[in-house]
């Protein structure tokens, strides 16, 4: 399939390198007209300031959206108007409004629209999945999702746009938070309740959070704990553990080592299966790890799961049958956040889908 990058920001060149692999890389769209065209001449490419003449022109099947996430709907909107399917970088948006808005144009444009979670294509990840899928735990009972790392003075500024509420549209639960709130979200199914609250504990520099908290109260009885942080320095560990009814307990360590930021630094550990005390299961945890490690070590790790990911996406526009990662799920993500927001704002316990 024919692919365009919308955005020629940092993430892009990985989204770039991807769409080699996983289709025909044939434009990119930018607002500056010499940002798209230093990007276009680096992949070979053509640029365009205007998305309905990119997709008309080199007759795109596939958009994949790379700039801030307020920013997500102005482009994703027309993209999908003008024909093209949509997948669009983690967070959908910034607000539920803007999803909804992406989500009826996909419908108006019988199109499909997709989110960016590469970390559910993690083997380490969809075995949890499985786990639960299996009843290997019985009902998943509590979901813990953590996300403990550090975000410099240098970071925020790297990027005008950065740590404001009015261009980032949040902090920690908007940027950085997203994967481990998707898998939580993916693991645990759909939310009734949600009390949450969030700091900027130290980053004076910034307007939006660095910190937050909550608890969840998920339709299918179960419970969730999150626990989020830009202040803890220097490392980052994610991960998403569910301890099911039956007493056992399967989890994944997406993310470690210290902080990756895109177009920076590189992942410097594997994911991995950091917990897994299903009866008669437990043995298998350090072959996984192995197994997981040399699979991580063998690849360009950095774009092969953004490949994965948009490789099943076309496979999924090709077939006619919705993504693996729907415009739905990223939109779950946002009502999430955006309800700990409103919990902090009000007080209260918020009811995300009263509103």
């Amino acid at each position: 399939m024919n692919i365009a990058i919308i955005g020629p920001a940092k993430v892009a060149h990985l989204h770039a390198k991807a769409a080699q692999q996983a289709g025909n890389l044939v434009a990119v769209y930018g607002r500056n007209r010499e940002r798209a065209d230093l990007f276009a001449a680096q992949y070979g490419i053509n640029a365009y300031t205007d998305i309905a003449e990119m997709i008309a022109r080199e007759q795109v099947d596939v958009c994949v959206v790379c700039t801030p996430h307020p920013a997500h709907r102005e482009v994703a909107v027309p993209a999908l108007e003008a024909g093209a399917h949509v997948l669009v970088e983690k967070p959908l948006a910034a607000s539920v409004e803007d999803c909804d808005a992406m989500i009826e144009a996909a419908k108006r444009s019988n199109r499909f629209l997709g989110t960016v979670s590469q970390r559910r294509f993690y083997a380490s990840s969809t075995r949890v999945k499985q786990a639960i899928l299996d009843g290997k735990i019985g009902n998943p009972a509590l979901g813990v999702a953590q996300l403990l790392g550090w975000r410099s003075e240098a970071y925020y500024g790297s990027d005008p746009w950065r740590g404001k509420w009015s261009t980032e549209g949040g902090g920690v639960l908007v940027n950085q938070a997203p994967h481990q709130l998707d898998l939580l979200l993916w693991y645990m199914g759909e939310v009734e309740s949600v009390f949450g609250v969030w700091a900027n504990v130290n980053h004076p520099y910034i307007e939006v959070e660095d910190t937050a908290l909550a608890i969840v109260r998920f339709k299918n009885g179960g419970l969730g704990n999150i626990m989020l942080s830009n202040s803890q320095k220097p490392g980052l560990f994610g991960k998403v553990h569910v301890h099911g009814s039956s007493g056992a307990s399967v989890g994944v360590q997406t993310d470690g080592g210290s902080m990756f930021v895109a177009g920076q630094s590189t992942i410097l550990e594997p994911p991995a299966n950091d917990l897994w005390t299903v009866p008669g299961e437990e043995h298998l945890l350090a072959d996984w790890v192995k197994e997981d490690a040399d699979h991580f070590h063998s690849v360009d790790n950095m774009v092969f799961f953004f490949a994965e990911q948009l490789k099943e996406f076309c496979k999924a526009v090709g077939e006619g049958h919705a993504p693996a990662v729907t415009g739905e799920d990223g939109r779950r993500v946002v009502q999430l956040f955006q309800a700990i927001y409103e919990s902090q704002r009000t007080g209260q316990v918020v009811f995300p889908n009263e509103r």
